[in-house]
């Protein structure tokens, strides 16, 4: 009887490690992705809103370019994707592949505004720069999660 309560206690033990409560982070981390969402309507390059980015229904005289369609398209799977998929589950491996990817993403994002700031055409919108802002929070977020792990 004794052996079957230490299998439980380490078991339940084993599932309390791989779970982390965010606490009051789950909420700033909600806001912000729907912040990221909003970020679709706005303007990302020249006239064209995020979404158009993101579909590759934007302006072809606008020169849209691979990295700010690539961050659109990363933003969406990471900051949404896999946010939801960590707030959901809980799980520690979740809110580390969260917060890692969206420090890539960040880096991705900060590019894309680069490259549209020296190619000579429409420079970064507002939607653009802020999706990076918002992906950027989100990446600290999950990082503090992370870390906080006893």
């Amino acid at each position: 009887m004794c052996v079957l309560s230490e299998e439980q206690d380490v078991q339940s033990r084993g599932e309390v490690l791989r779970r982390f409560d965010p606490g009051t982070k789950s909420l700033v981390i909600a806001t912000v992705m729907l912040v990221l969402v909003v970020c679709s309507l706005l303007p990302w390059v020249g006239g064209s809103p995020g979404w158009e980015v993101l579909t590759g229904q934007a302006d072809p005289a606008l020169e849209v370019g691979l990295l700010p369609r690539l961050f659109a398209i990363n933003s969406a799977i990471v900051g949404l994707g896999f946010g939801a998929l960590a707030l959901i589950t809980r799980r520690w491996g979740a809110a580390f592949l969260a917060g890692v990817a969206g420090l890539v993403v960040t880096f991705e994002g900060v590019i894309a505004i680069w490259s549209r700031q020296t190619s000579g055409q429409a420079g970064p919108g507002l939607g653009l720069v802020l999706a990076v802002v918002c992906m950027a929070v989100l990446a600290v977020q999950w990082m503090r999660i992370v870390w906080s792990r006893d």
